[in-house]
Protein backbone atom coordinates (compact mmCIF):
# COMPACT_ATOMS: atom_id res chain seq x y z
CA UNK A 1 0.00 0.00 0.00
CA UNK A 2 1.44 3.40 -1.07
CA UNK A 3 1.82 5.92 1.70
CA UNK A 4 2.82 9.51 2.30
CA UNK A 5 3.80 11.57 5.33
CA UNK A 6 1.90 14.34 7.08
CA UNK A 7 3.62 17.74 6.96
CA UNK A 8 0.84 19.97 8.32
CA UNK A 9 -2.44 19.65 10.22
CA UNK A 10 -5.00 22.48 10.28
CA UNK A 11 -8.22 21.24 11.89
CA UNK A 12 -9.94 18.89 9.42
CA UNK A 13 -7.34 19.71 6.73
CA UNK A 14 -4.21 17.57 6.55
CA UNK A 15 -1.37 18.18 4.07
CA UNK A 16 0.85 15.21 3.23
CA UNK A 17 3.96 14.84 1.06
CA UNK A 18 5.18 11.82 -0.93
CA UNK A 19 1.78 11.51 -2.64
CA UNK A 20 2.85 11.33 -6.30
CA UNK A 21 0.67 8.27 -6.95
CA UNK A 22 -2.44 9.86 -5.41
CA UNK A 23 -5.52 10.83 -7.43
CA UNK A 24 -8.11 13.57 -6.89
CA UNK A 25 -10.96 12.53 -4.56
CA UNK A 26 -9.11 9.34 -3.59
CA UNK A 27 -9.95 8.00 -0.13
CA UNK A 28 -6.98 7.79 2.23
CA UNK A 29 -6.42 6.56 5.76
CA UNK A 30 -4.68 9.13 7.93
CA UNK A 31 -2.19 8.12 10.68
CA UNK A 32 -1.98 4.73 12.33
CA UNK A 33 -5.49 5.33 13.68
CA UNK A 34 -6.70 4.99 10.05
CA UNK A 35 -8.92 8.08 10.07
CA UNK A 36 -10.93 8.38 6.86
CA UNK A 37 -10.07 11.27 4.55
CA UNK A 38 -10.43 12.37 0.94
CA UNK A 39 -7.92 14.15 -1.30
CA UNK A 40 -9.30 17.51 -2.43
CA UNK A 41 -6.19 19.16 -3.89
CA UNK A 42 -2.93 17.95 -5.48
CA UNK A 43 0.22 20.05 -5.92
CA UNK A 44 3.28 18.14 -7.23
CA UNK A 45 3.87 15.47 -4.57
CA UNK A 46 1.77 17.21 -1.89
CA UNK A 47 -1.88 16.37 -1.29
CA UNK A 48 -4.47 18.32 0.71
CA UNK A 49 -6.81 15.94 2.51
CA UNK A 50 -10.12 16.71 4.18
CA UNK A 51 -10.49 14.32 7.12
CA UNK A 52 -13.96 13.14 8.07
CA UNK A 53 -13.02 12.51 11.70
CA UNK A 54 -11.56 14.46 14.61
CA UNK A 55 -7.81 15.15 13.96
CA UNK A 56 -6.75 15.90 17.55
CA UNK A 57 -3.43 14.19 18.31
CA UNK A 58 -2.45 13.78 14.65
CA UNK A 59 0.78 15.58 13.69
CA UNK A 60 3.62 15.91 11.17
CA UNK A 61 5.47 12.67 10.52
CA UNK A 62 2.40 10.46 10.82
CA UNK A 63 1.72 8.24 7.79
CA UNK A 64 -1.08 8.61 5.21
CA UNK A 65 -2.14 5.39 3.42
CA UNK A 66 -3.56 5.47 -0.11
CA UNK A 67 -6.46 3.11 -0.85
CA UNK A 68 -6.80 3.61 -4.62
CA UNK A 69 -10.59 4.07 -4.22
CA UNK A 70 -12.86 7.09 -4.42
CA UNK A 71 -15.44 7.96 -1.76
CA UNK A 72 -18.19 5.44 -2.51
CA UNK A 73 -21.37 4.10 -0.96
CA UNK A 74 -22.58 0.51 -0.72
CA UNK A 75 -25.92 0.14 -2.51
CA UNK A 76 -27.98 -2.97 -1.82
CA UNK A 77 -30.72 -4.53 0.35
CA UNK A 78 -30.68 -3.22 3.92
CA UNK A 79 -30.45 0.50 3.14
CA UNK A 80 -34.08 1.12 4.11
CA UNK A 81 -34.69 1.58 7.86
CA UNK A 82 -30.96 2.42 8.32
CA UNK A 83 -29.51 5.43 10.10
CA UNK A 84 -26.08 6.53 8.79
CA UNK A 85 -23.60 9.29 9.48
CA UNK A 86 -22.36 11.53 6.66
CA UNK A 87 -19.98 8.94 5.21
CA UNK A 88 -22.42 6.00 5.38
CA UNK A 89 -21.29 4.45 8.64
CA UNK A 90 -24.30 2.76 10.30
CA UNK A 91 -24.87 4.42 13.67
CA UNK A 92 -26.77 1.47 15.17
CA UNK A 93 -23.92 -0.94 14.36
CA UNK A 94 -21.34 1.51 15.74
CA UNK A 95 -23.33 1.76 18.98
CA UNK A 96 -23.30 -2.04 19.35
CA UNK A 97 -19.58 -2.23 18.66
CA UNK A 98 -18.19 0.88 20.36
CA UNK A 99 -20.92 2.31 22.62
CA UNK A 100 -22.66 5.68 22.46
CA UNK A 101 -19.73 7.59 20.95
CA UNK A 102 -18.23 7.15 17.47
CA UNK A 103 -14.69 5.87 18.02
CA UNK A 104 -12.06 7.45 15.77
CA UNK A 105 -10.98 5.26 12.88
CA UNK A 106 -13.85 2.81 13.38
CA UNK A 107 -14.66 0.93 10.18
CA UNK A 108 -18.08 -0.73 10.15
CA UNK A 109 -19.67 -2.04 6.91
CA UNK A 110 -22.58 0.10 5.69
CA UNK A 111 -24.72 -3.01 5.11
CA UNK A 112 -25.09 -6.27 7.03
CA UNK A 113 -23.07 -8.68 4.88
CA UNK A 114 -24.02 -11.71 6.99
CA UNK A 115 -27.81 -11.33 6.82
CA UNK A 116 -29.55 -13.61 4.30
CA UNK A 117 -32.02 -12.17 1.80
CA UNK A 118 -34.49 -14.08 -0.37
CA UNK A 119 -33.49 -13.36 -3.96
CA UNK A 120 -36.09 -14.09 -6.63
CA UNK A 121 -34.61 -14.18 -10.13
CA UNK A 122 -36.75 -12.48 -12.79
CA UNK A 123 -34.23 -12.91 -15.63
CA UNK A 124 -33.13 -16.30 -16.96
CA UNK A 125 -29.96 -18.04 -18.10
CA UNK A 126 -28.98 -17.25 -21.71
CA UNK A 127 -30.90 -13.96 -21.71
CA UNK A 128 -29.23 -10.88 -23.20
CA UNK A 129 -29.19 -7.90 -20.85
CA UNK A 130 -28.02 -4.29 -20.94
CA UNK A 131 -26.94 -1.82 -18.21
CA UNK A 132 -29.78 -1.23 -15.75
CA UNK A 133 -31.79 -4.36 -16.60
CA UNK A 134 -33.41 -6.05 -13.60
CA UNK A 135 -31.98 -9.48 -12.77
CA UNK A 136 -34.19 -10.21 -9.77
CA UNK A 137 -35.94 -8.84 -6.70
CA UNK A 138 -35.54 -8.88 -2.94
CA UNK A 139 -38.44 -7.93 -0.65
CA UNK A 140 -36.44 -5.41 1.38
CA UNK A 141 -39.43 -4.33 3.49
CA UNK A 142 -43.09 -5.18 2.98
CA UNK A 143 -43.48 -1.76 1.30
CA UNK A 144 -40.50 -1.78 -1.08
CA UNK A 145 -39.29 -4.50 -3.44
CA UNK A 146 -35.56 -4.02 -4.00
CA UNK A 147 -34.55 -4.52 -7.66
CA UNK A 148 -31.14 -6.12 -8.30
CA UNK A 149 -29.85 -4.52 -11.52
CA UNK A 150 -27.05 -4.97 -14.02
CA UNK A 151 -24.41 -2.36 -13.02
CA UNK A 152 -24.35 0.78 -15.23
CA UNK A 153 -20.68 0.04 -16.06
CA UNK A 154 -21.58 -3.10 -18.08
CA UNK A 155 -23.15 -1.95 -21.36
CA UNK A 156 -24.23 -5.30 -22.83
CA UNK A 157 -23.96 -8.90 -21.64
CA UNK A 158 -25.45 -12.38 -21.58
CA UNK A 159 -26.51 -14.20 -18.41
CA UNK A 160 -24.47 -17.41 -18.02
CA UNK A 161 -25.81 -18.34 -14.59
CA UNK A 162 -28.56 -17.05 -12.29
CA UNK A 163 -30.50 -18.70 -9.49
CA UNK A 164 -33.16 -17.84 -6.91
CA UNK A 165 -32.56 -18.60 -3.25
CA UNK A 166 -31.46 -17.26 0.11
CA UNK A 167 -28.14 -15.40 -0.12
CA UNK A 168 -25.94 -13.03 1.87
CA UNK A 169 -24.72 -9.83 0.24
CA UNK A 170 -21.32 -11.47 -0.34
CA UNK A 171 -22.78 -14.35 -2.36
CA UNK A 172 -22.81 -14.40 -6.15
CA UNK A 173 -26.42 -14.41 -7.44
CA UNK A 174 -25.69 -14.17 -11.17
CA UNK A 175 -22.80 -14.49 -13.61
CA UNK A 176 -22.82 -12.56 -16.87
CA UNK A 177 -20.46 -12.40 -19.84
CA UNK A 178 -19.97 -9.00 -21.47
CA UNK A 179 -19.53 -8.33 -25.20
CA UNK A 180 -15.75 -8.63 -24.85
CA UNK A 181 -16.12 -12.17 -23.47
CA UNK A 182 -15.19 -11.14 -19.92
CA UNK A 183 -17.13 -12.86 -17.13
CA UNK A 184 -18.58 -10.83 -14.22
CA UNK A 185 -19.82 -12.34 -10.96
CA UNK A 186 -22.61 -10.18 -9.55
CA UNK A 187 -23.69 -9.92 -5.92
CA UNK A 188 -26.68 -7.96 -4.63
CA UNK A 189 -24.43 -4.94 -3.84
CA UNK A 190 -23.17 -2.17 -6.10
CA UNK A 191 -20.49 0.35 -5.09
CA UNK A 192 -20.84 3.85 -6.51
CA UNK A 193 -18.75 7.01 -6.19
CA UNK A 194 -20.81 9.69 -4.40
CA UNK A 195 -19.53 12.57 -6.57
CA UNK A 196 -20.50 10.89 -9.83
CA UNK A 197 -24.20 11.10 -10.82
CA UNK A 198 -25.69 7.74 -11.75
CA UNK A 199 -26.50 7.52 -15.49
CA UNK A 200 -29.97 7.35 -17.07
CA UNK A 201 -31.43 7.11 -20.57
CA UNK A 202 -33.27 10.42 -20.77
CA UNK A 203 -34.63 13.22 -18.59
CA UNK A 204 -38.37 13.90 -18.81
CA UNK A 205 -40.38 17.06 -18.25
CA UNK A 206 -42.06 16.38 -14.87
CA UNK A 207 -45.86 16.67 -14.96
CA UNK A 208 -47.06 14.86 -11.82
CA UNK A 209 -47.26 16.89 -8.59
CA UNK A 210 -45.64 15.69 -5.40
CA UNK A 211 -48.70 15.54 -3.13
CA UNK A 212 -47.66 16.70 0.33
CA UNK A 213 -51.02 17.15 2.09
CA UNK A 214 -50.03 20.73 2.93
CA UNK A 215 -52.67 23.10 1.56
CA UNK A 216 -50.40 26.07 0.91
CA UNK A 217 -47.83 23.88 -0.84
CA UNK A 218 -50.13 21.68 -2.94
CA UNK A 219 -52.53 24.41 -4.04
CA UNK A 220 -50.57 27.67 -4.14
CA UNK A 221 -46.96 26.56 -4.73
CA UNK A 222 -46.92 22.98 -6.05
CA UNK A 223 -43.82 20.79 -6.33
CA UNK A 224 -43.49 18.09 -9.00
CA UNK A 225 -41.99 14.62 -8.74
CA UNK A 226 -38.48 15.16 -10.05
CA UNK A 227 -38.42 18.85 -9.16
CA UNK A 228 -36.05 20.91 -7.01
CA UNK A 229 -37.15 23.32 -4.32
CA UNK A 230 -35.84 25.23 -1.34
CA UNK A 231 -37.21 26.34 2.03
CA UNK A 232 -35.25 29.37 3.24
CA UNK A 233 -36.13 31.03 6.49
CA UNK A 234 -34.77 32.48 9.74
CA UNK A 235 -34.27 30.62 12.99
CA UNK A 236 -37.55 29.41 14.51
CA UNK A 237 -39.67 29.88 11.38
CA UNK A 238 -40.35 26.15 11.00
CA UNK A 239 -37.93 24.79 8.35
CA UNK A 240 -37.32 21.51 10.12
CA UNK A 241 -41.00 20.92 11.00
CA UNK A 242 -41.98 21.67 7.37
CA UNK A 243 -39.39 19.23 6.04
CA UNK A 244 -40.38 16.57 8.53
CA UNK A 245 -44.05 17.00 7.52
CA UNK A 246 -43.03 16.61 3.87
CA UNK A 247 -41.12 13.43 4.72
CA UNK A 248 -44.10 12.03 6.65
CA UNK A 249 -46.93 12.85 4.25
CA UNK A 250 -45.62 13.26 0.68
CA UNK A 251 -46.57 10.51 -1.77
CA UNK A 252 -43.00 9.59 -2.77
CA UNK A 253 -42.29 5.88 -2.37
CA UNK A 254 -38.84 6.26 -0.76
CA UNK A 255 -37.66 9.05 1.58
CA UNK A 256 -34.01 10.04 2.12
CA UNK A 257 -33.67 12.52 4.99
CA UNK A 258 -30.29 14.24 5.49
CA UNK A 259 -29.70 16.11 8.74
CA UNK A 260 -26.68 18.13 7.60
CA UNK A 261 -25.05 20.13 10.39
CA UNK A 262 -28.31 20.48 12.31
CA UNK A 263 -28.49 20.77 16.10
CA UNK A 264 -28.15 17.45 17.87
CA UNK A 265 -31.47 17.77 19.73
CA UNK A 266 -33.37 18.34 16.45
CA UNK A 267 -31.79 15.31 14.82
CA UNK A 268 -32.41 13.24 17.97
CA UNK A 269 -36.09 14.17 17.69
CA UNK A 270 -36.13 12.89 14.10
CA UNK A 271 -34.31 9.66 15.04
CA UNK A 272 -36.72 8.98 17.90
CA UNK A 273 -39.88 10.06 16.08
CA UNK A 274 -39.45 8.52 12.62
CA UNK A 275 -39.23 4.86 13.76
CA UNK A 276 -42.53 5.33 15.63
CA UNK A 277 -44.39 7.21 12.88
CA UNK A 278 -47.10 5.51 10.90
CA UNK A 279 -47.03 5.93 7.13
CA UNK A 280 -50.38 7.62 6.34
CA UNK A 281 -50.46 5.98 2.90
CA UNK A 282 -50.00 2.37 4.08
CA UNK A 283 -50.45 2.28 7.86
CA UNK A 284 -46.98 0.71 8.22
CA UNK A 285 -44.05 2.30 10.14
CA UNK A 286 -42.62 5.16 8.07
CA UNK A 287 -39.04 3.88 8.54
CA UNK A 288 -39.83 0.94 6.25
CA UNK A 289 -39.40 3.30 3.29
CA UNK A 290 -36.96 5.79 4.84
CA UNK A 291 -33.17 6.21 5.05
CA UNK A 292 -31.83 8.72 7.59
CA UNK A 293 -28.42 10.38 7.35
CA UNK A 294 -27.51 12.10 10.61
CA UNK A 295 -24.58 14.49 10.50
CA UNK A 296 -25.09 16.87 13.40
CA UNK A 297 -23.30 20.15 14.11
CA UNK A 298 -21.01 18.54 16.70
CA UNK A 299 -19.71 15.95 14.20
CA UNK A 300 -16.58 16.72 12.13
CA UNK A 301 -17.33 19.60 9.77
CA UNK A 302 -15.82 17.98 6.66
CA UNK A 303 -18.31 15.09 6.81
CA UNK A 304 -21.14 17.57 6.16
CA UNK A 305 -19.74 18.10 2.69
CA UNK A 306 -19.95 14.38 1.96
CA UNK A 307 -23.37 13.82 3.57
CA UNK A 308 -25.46 15.51 0.84
CA UNK A 309 -23.66 13.50 -1.86
CA UNK A 310 -24.10 10.28 0.10
CA UNK A 311 -27.83 10.99 0.40
CA UNK A 312 -28.45 11.88 -3.24
CA UNK A 313 -26.46 8.87 -4.50
CA UNK A 314 -28.69 6.55 -2.44
CA UNK A 315 -31.74 8.44 -3.77
CA UNK A 316 -30.54 7.95 -7.38
CA UNK A 317 -30.11 4.22 -6.74
CA UNK A 318 -33.77 3.79 -5.75
CA UNK A 319 -34.78 6.08 -8.62
CA UNK A 320 -33.01 3.66 -10.99
CA UNK A 321 -35.32 0.89 -9.76
CA UNK A 322 -38.30 2.95 -10.97
CA UNK A 323 -39.33 4.53 -7.67
CA UNK A 324 -40.26 8.14 -6.91
CA UNK A 325 -37.80 9.31 -4.25
CA UNK A 326 -37.99 12.46 -2.13
CA UNK A 327 -34.76 13.80 -0.65
CA UNK A 328 -34.83 16.31 2.22
CA UNK A 329 -31.58 18.15 2.98
CA UNK A 330 -31.71 20.09 6.25
CA UNK A 331 -29.83 22.34 5.88
CA UNK A 332 -27.71 23.14 2.83
CA UNK A 333 -26.43 26.30 4.58
CA UNK A 334 -24.46 24.08 6.98
CA UNK A 335 -23.07 22.21 3.99
CA UNK A 336 -22.00 25.53 2.43
CA UNK A 337 -20.37 26.52 5.73
CA UNK A 338 -18.29 23.33 5.58
CA UNK A 339 -17.21 24.29 2.04
CA UNK A 340 -16.27 27.76 3.33
CA UNK A 341 -14.23 26.37 6.21
CA UNK A 342 -12.28 23.96 4.01
CA UNK A 343 -11.76 26.66 1.36
CA UNK A 344 -10.38 29.01 4.01
CA UNK A 345 -7.96 26.38 5.28
CA UNK A 346 -6.81 25.72 1.70
CA UNK A 347 -6.12 29.49 1.44
CA UNK A 348 -8.28 29.79 -1.67
CA UNK A 349 -9.40 33.21 -2.91
CA UNK A 350 -12.68 33.90 -1.05
CA UNK A 351 -15.85 34.94 -2.85
CA UNK A 352 -18.86 36.76 -1.42
CA UNK A 353 -19.09 36.62 2.41
CA UNK A 354 -16.05 34.32 2.50
CA UNK A 355 -17.74 31.47 0.62
CA UNK A 356 -15.61 29.84 -2.10
CA UNK A 357 -15.96 31.12 -5.66
CA UNK A 358 -17.29 27.70 -6.72
CA UNK A 359 -20.26 27.78 -4.30
CA UNK A 360 -22.68 28.41 -7.19
CA UNK A 361 -21.41 25.53 -9.31
CA UNK A 362 -21.40 23.13 -6.33
CA UNK A 363 -24.99 24.10 -5.45
CA UNK A 364 -26.11 23.63 -9.06
CA UNK A 365 -24.26 20.30 -9.26
CA UNK A 366 -26.24 19.00 -6.29
CA UNK A 367 -29.73 20.16 -7.36
CA UNK A 368 -29.17 19.13 -11.00
CA UNK A 369 -29.07 15.52 -9.80
CA UNK A 370 -32.81 15.79 -9.10
CA UNK A 371 -35.11 14.99 -12.00
CA UNK A 372 -37.73 12.74 -13.55
CA UNK A 373 -35.97 10.22 -15.79
CA UNK A 374 -36.26 7.17 -18.03
CA UNK A 375 -34.13 4.59 -16.24
CA UNK A 376 -31.31 2.57 -17.74
CA UNK A 377 -32.52 -0.82 -18.98
CA UNK A 378 -34.66 -2.29 -21.74
CA UNK A 379 -38.04 -2.13 -19.92
CA UNK A 380 -38.40 1.71 -20.18
CA UNK A 381 -39.31 2.17 -16.51
CA UNK A 382 -39.35 5.69 -15.08
CA UNK A 383 -38.25 7.08 -11.72
CA UNK A 384 -37.64 10.43 -10.08
CA UNK A 385 -35.63 12.20 -7.39
CA UNK A 386 -37.23 15.28 -5.84
CA UNK A 387 -34.69 17.40 -3.96
CA UNK A 388 -35.92 19.81 -1.28
CA UNK A 389 -33.25 21.74 0.60
CA UNK A 390 -33.72 23.92 3.66
CA UNK A 391 -31.57 27.07 3.74
CA UNK A 392 -30.75 28.86 7.00
CA UNK A 393 -29.67 32.41 6.06
CA UNK A 394 -28.09 34.31 8.99
CA UNK A 395 -30.66 36.72 10.40
CA UNK A 396 -33.18 35.65 7.77
CA UNK A 397 -31.33 37.66 5.09
CA UNK A 398 -32.43 36.09 1.79
CA UNK A 399 -29.90 38.14 -0.18
CA UNK A 400 -26.96 36.14 1.20
CA UNK A 401 -24.98 33.89 -1.22
CA UNK A 402 -26.29 30.42 -0.29
CA UNK A 403 -29.95 31.44 -0.70
CA UNK A 404 -29.30 33.34 -3.92
CA UNK A 405 -27.28 30.51 -5.49
CA UNK A 406 -30.00 28.04 -4.47
CA UNK A 407 -32.77 30.19 -5.99
CA UNK A 408 -30.90 30.21 -9.31
CA UNK A 409 -31.17 26.45 -9.70
CA UNK A 410 -34.45 25.56 -7.95
CA UNK A 411 -37.91 26.17 -9.35
CA UNK A 412 -39.90 26.24 -6.13
CA UNK A 413 -39.33 28.80 -3.40
CA UNK A 414 -41.20 28.29 -0.13
CA UNK A 415 -40.11 31.41 1.77
CA UNK A 416 -40.62 31.20 5.52
CA UNK A 417 -41.47 34.43 7.32
CA UNK A 418 -40.47 35.20 10.92
CA UNK A 419 -43.44 37.58 11.33
CA UNK A 420 -45.91 34.80 10.46
CA UNK A 421 -44.12 32.43 12.85
CA UNK A 422 -44.35 35.00 15.68
CA UNK A 423 -48.09 35.29 14.95
CA UNK A 424 -48.24 31.47 15.34
CA UNK A 425 -49.38 31.08 11.72
CA UNK A 426 -47.94 27.77 10.48
CA UNK A 427 -46.70 26.73 8.01
CA UNK A 428 -45.13 30.23 8.13
CA UNK A 429 -44.74 30.35 4.33
CA UNK A 430 -45.15 33.86 2.94
CA UNK A 431 -47.72 33.63 0.14
CA UNK A 432 -46.62 36.98 -1.35
CA UNK A 433 -42.91 36.20 -1.77
CA UNK A 434 -43.05 32.43 -2.44
CA UNK A 435 -43.44 31.01 -5.94
CA UNK A 436 -43.55 27.82 -8.01
CA UNK A 437 -42.45 27.61 -11.64
CA UNK A 438 -44.17 24.24 -12.05
CA UNK A 439 -47.75 25.56 -12.35
CA UNK A 440 -47.89 24.92 -16.11
CA UNK A 441 -46.44 21.42 -15.59
CA UNK A 442 -49.24 20.33 -13.24
CA UNK A 443 -52.15 22.15 -14.94
CA UNK A 444 -53.25 19.12 -16.98
CA UNK A 445 -52.96 16.80 -13.96
CA UNK A 446 -55.16 19.15 -11.90
CA UNK A 447 -57.80 19.29 -14.65
CA UNK A 448 -57.86 15.52 -15.04
CA UNK A 449 -57.47 14.31 -11.45
CA UNK A 450 -58.95 17.09 -9.29
CA UNK A 451 -61.23 19.57 -11.07
CA UNK A 452 -61.44 21.48 -14.35
CA UNK A 453 -61.35 24.86 -12.61
CA UNK A 454 -58.71 24.07 -9.92
CA UNK A 455 -56.10 26.40 -11.51
CA UNK A 456 -58.72 29.16 -11.82
CA UNK A 457 -59.77 28.81 -8.15
CA UNK A 458 -56.10 29.01 -7.12
CA UNK A 459 -55.58 32.13 -9.24
CA UNK A 460 -58.62 33.83 -7.66
CA UNK A 461 -57.32 33.07 -4.14
CA UNK A 462 -53.85 34.46 -4.98
CA UNK A 463 -55.40 37.63 -6.44
CA UNK A 464 -57.42 38.21 -3.26
CA UNK A 465 -54.35 37.71 -1.04
CA UNK A 466 -52.40 40.25 -3.12
CA UNK A 467 -55.29 42.75 -2.96
CA UNK A 468 -55.40 42.26 0.81
CA UNK A 469 -51.76 43.33 1.21
CA UNK A 470 -52.50 46.60 -0.65
CA UNK A 471 -55.67 47.28 1.35
CA UNK A 472 -53.84 46.67 4.67
CA UNK A 473 -51.59 49.63 3.87
CA UNK A 474 -54.67 51.86 3.41
CA UNK A 475 -56.21 50.57 6.67
CA UNK A 476 -52.99 51.39 8.57
CA UNK A 477 -53.03 54.93 7.22
CA UNK A 478 -56.70 55.95 7.33
CA UNK A 479 -58.57 53.15 9.13
CA UNK A 480 -61.13 50.50 8.22
CA UNK A 481 -63.99 53.02 7.87
CA UNK A 482 -62.42 54.45 4.71
CA UNK A 483 -62.96 51.16 2.83
CA UNK A 484 -65.92 50.45 0.58
CA UNK A 485 -68.09 47.33 1.27
CA UNK A 486 -66.44 45.62 -1.74
CA UNK A 487 -62.96 46.22 -0.24
CA UNK A 488 -64.11 45.01 3.17
CA UNK A 489 -65.37 41.85 1.47
CA UNK A 490 -61.89 41.32 -0.04
CA UNK A 491 -60.33 41.64 3.45
CA UNK A 492 -62.82 39.26 5.07
CA UNK A 493 -62.43 36.64 2.32
CA UNK A 494 -58.63 36.90 2.44
CA UNK A 495 -58.74 36.52 6.20
CA UNK A 496 -60.78 33.32 5.75
CA UNK A 497 -58.29 32.01 3.14
CA UNK A 498 -55.41 32.70 5.55
CA UNK A 499 -56.97 31.38 8.75
CA UNK A 500 -59.21 28.59 7.47
CA UNK A 501 -57.23 27.33 4.47
CA UNK A 502 -53.54 28.26 4.70
CA UNK A 503 -53.17 27.76 8.46
CA UNK A 504 -52.52 24.07 9.13
CA UNK A 505 -51.54 22.25 12.31
CA UNK A 506 -48.70 19.80 11.58
CA UNK A 507 -49.25 18.12 14.96
CA UNK A 508 -52.99 17.56 14.54
CA UNK A 509 -53.62 14.11 13.06
CA UNK A 510 -56.71 15.22 11.11
CA UNK A 511 -55.45 18.62 9.97
CA UNK A 512 -51.85 17.69 9.10
CA UNK A 513 -52.82 16.07 5.79
CA UNK A 514 -55.47 17.24 3.31
CA UNK A 515 -56.14 15.45 0.02
CA UNK A 516 -56.04 17.39 -3.26
CA UNK A 517 -59.80 17.18 -3.80
CA UNK A 518 -60.59 18.30 -0.27
CA UNK A 519 -58.19 21.26 -0.66
CA UNK A 520 -60.05 22.27 -3.82
CA UNK A 521 -63.46 22.10 -2.13
CA UNK A 522 -62.40 24.03 1.00
CA UNK A 523 -61.05 26.85 -1.16
CA UNK A 524 -64.07 26.75 -3.48
CA UNK A 525 -66.49 27.06 -0.55
CA UNK A 526 -64.56 30.06 0.87
CA UNK A 527 -64.54 31.75 -2.54
CA UNK A 528 -68.24 31.00 -3.08
CA UNK A 529 -68.98 33.40 -0.19
CA UNK A 530 -66.98 36.11 -2.01
CA UNK A 531 -68.64 35.48 -5.38
CA UNK A 532 -72.19 35.51 -4.01
CA UNK A 533 -71.61 38.45 -1.67
CA UNK A 534 -70.04 40.47 -4.52
CA UNK A 535 -73.47 40.52 -6.15
CA UNK A 536 -75.11 42.34 -3.23
CA UNK A 537 -72.44 44.45 -1.46
CA UNK A 538 -72.84 47.37 -3.86
CA UNK A 539 -76.55 47.73 -3.06
CA UNK A 540 -77.46 51.03 -1.43
CA UNK A 541 -78.98 49.75 1.85
CA UNK A 542 -76.50 46.88 2.32
CA UNK A 543 -75.12 46.55 5.87
CA UNK A 544 -71.86 44.61 5.97
CA UNK A 545 -72.50 43.42 9.52
CA UNK A 546 -75.61 41.56 8.29
CA UNK A 547 -73.35 39.50 6.03
CA UNK A 548 -70.88 38.78 8.84
CA UNK A 549 -73.68 37.60 11.15
CA UNK A 550 -74.97 34.93 8.71
CA UNK A 551 -74.79 31.48 10.41
CA UNK A 552 -73.62 29.89 7.13
CA UNK A 553 -70.24 31.65 7.48
CA UNK A 554 -69.49 29.62 10.59
CA UNK A 555 -70.14 26.44 8.60
CA UNK A 556 -67.69 27.60 5.91
CA UNK A 557 -65.04 28.33 8.58
CA UNK A 558 -65.42 24.76 9.90
CA UNK A 559 -65.66 23.03 6.52
CA UNK A 560 -62.11 21.65 6.76
CA UNK A 561 -63.48 19.31 9.46
CA UNK A 562 -65.51 17.47 6.77
CA UNK A 563 -63.97 14.01 6.28
CA UNK A 564 -62.17 13.20 2.98
CA UNK A 565 -64.74 10.49 2.11
CA UNK A 566 -67.68 12.90 2.53
CA UNK A 567 -66.88 15.39 -0.24
CA UNK A 568 -70.55 15.54 -1.27
CA UNK A 569 -71.10 17.65 1.89
CA UNK A 570 -69.06 20.43 0.28
CA UNK A 571 -71.47 20.62 -2.67
CA UNK A 572 -74.40 20.88 -0.23
CA UNK A 573 -72.53 23.59 1.73
CA UNK A 574 -71.90 25.59 -1.46
CA UNK A 575 -75.63 25.50 -2.28
CA UNK A 576 -76.43 26.65 1.26
CA UNK A 577 -74.02 29.60 0.84
CA UNK A 578 -75.72 30.61 -2.43
CA UNK A 579 -79.24 30.46 -1.00
CA UNK A 580 -78.37 32.19 2.31
CA UNK A 581 -76.63 35.15 0.64
CA UNK A 582 -79.36 35.39 -2.06
CA UNK A 583 -81.95 35.55 0.73
CA UNK A 584 -79.99 38.36 2.41
CA UNK A 585 -79.81 40.18 -0.94
CA UNK A 586 -83.57 39.98 -1.42
CA UNK A 587 -84.03 41.99 1.78
CA UNK A 588 -81.74 44.78 0.57
CA UNK A 589 -82.76 47.51 -1.91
Amino acid sequence: MDKGTIVKVSGPLVIASGMKNAKMFEVVRVSDEKLMGEIIELNEDEASIQVYEETTGIGPGDPVYLTGETMSVDLGPGLLTSIYDGIQRPLKSIEKEAGSFITRGIDVPALDYNKKWDFKATASKGQSVIAGDILGEVQETNLISHKIMVPPTIAKAEITDIQSGSFTLKDVVATIKDENGKSHELTMVQKWSIRRPRPFQAKKIPTEPLVTGSRILDTLFPMVKGGAGCIPGPFGAGKTVTQQSLAKYCDAQVIVYIGCGERGNEMTEVLIEFPELEDPNTGEPLMKRTILIANTSNMPVAAREASVYTGITIAEYYRDMGYNVALMADSTSRWAEALREMSGRLEEMPGEEGYPAYLGSKTAEFYERAGSIVCMGSDKRCGSVTAIGAVSPPGGDLSEPVTQNTLRVTKVFWGLDAKLAYKRHFPAINWLSSYSLYLDNVADYWKKEVAEDYAKIREEAMTLLQQESKLEEIVRLVGMDSLSPKERLVLETSKSIREDFLFQNAFDKDDAYTSHKKQYWILRCILSVYKEASKIVEKEDFDFNDLLSLPILQKVIKCKEIKPDELEKFEALEKEVTSAIAELGSKVN
